[in-house]
């Protein structure tokens, strides 16, 4: 019989299959938006930490060779606001974080409130 993984050892494998710089930026990226939502879900979905409310998808961290984005899935909304976001799509925008850089940690809890407002609507 299958044993269910739990949420946290799927964050715990998913922080651990990453190189240093790309862990040191992950990591104070979930430290960030936790300090400002610790109430957030987190999971390990596509391959990427994803942080959700009443189940519903807000944010997540997604890493690249030279970066990693603070992903919001509502992000149109916010970037009027936030001229800090990229992208273009319909709905999703994203901070650009780069390794081995000081990580904003105000800006990150400024945008995750503005993104929980945003869904709860």
């Amino acid at each position: 019989m299958r044993t269910p993984v739990r949420p946290a050892a799927l964050v715990a494998a998913y922080f651990d299959n990453l190189l240093p710089d790309e862990r040191a930026t992950a990591q104070a990226l979930q430290r960030a938006v936790l300090d400002a939502a610790p109430h957030l879900e987190q999971s390990v979905k596509w391959g990427n930490l994803v942080f959700s409310a009443a189940g519903q998808h807000v944010m997540a961290i997604i890493t690249h060779k030279t970066h990693a984005n603070l992903q919001f899935f509502q992000g149109a909304a916010l970037a009027p606001q936030f001229p800090q976001l990229e992208g273009s799509g319909k709905g999703v925008r994203h901070l650009k974080c780069r390794y081995r850089q000081p990580l904003d940690e105000a800006l990150v809890r400024t945008l995750v409130q503005a993104a929980l407002d945003a869904v709860a609507g």
